[in-house]
């Protein structure tokens, strides 16, 4: 697998969806994703790379940890509510400027961190000791943009038979 073109991939899907909402009013509806709005589930998204890059910092050994050890505290449903809680109120454009600065900071920690490194099992130990980096990447981070950017997928589709 090539854990940089994982993560590179997710990311321009994310904003391949989020191109065919180019009205930033259509972000703030809610019920795309539970009673998730476009905009929440972006600040979801973004709390999840903020999580990858601590992650990443500490298997290069950096200090650090404090999103890691929150997400490991209150699990991923509370982590969830209180990330995007956080950024209630921010404008879609400020919600996307932090996902991009935070998928670009992910991008460039998991670029120095050697392949062989990447793929050794049990280097995250809360995840589970017979996984490694990139079943991470994929599995959390491939996965789940997948996942959220097809609602957003049927979401756009409903705004364009409305507005066409």
């Amino acid at each position: 697998m090539n854990a940089d073109d994982v993560l590179k991939y997710g990311h321009l899907q994310v904003l391949r969806s989020l191109d065919h909402l180019p009205d930033p009013a259509t972000w703030d509806v809610a019920g795309v994703c539970g009673w998730w709005s476009v905009r929440q589930i972006l600040a979801h998204l973004t709390s999840y790379e903020r999580l990858l890059a601590d992650i990443l910092e500490g298997i290069l050994g950096r200090a650090g940890g404090a999103t890691l050890a929150r997400y490991l505290e209150l699990g991923p449903e509370r982590f969830n509510d209180d990330e995007v809680a956080a950024r209630d109120g921010h404008s879609p454009a400020a919600v996307l400027a932090d996902y991009d600065a935070a998928q670009s900071r992910s991008r460039d920690l998991l670029g120095q961190i050697p392949v062989a490194r990447r793929r050794e099992a049990g280097i995250l130990p809360w995840y589970g000791i017979e996984y490694d980096l990139e079943d991470l990447l994929a599995y959390q981070y491939y996965g789940h943009k997948r996942e959220h950017t097809a609602q957003i997928d049927v979401y756009s589709d409903a705004v364009d038979r409305k507005t066409g």
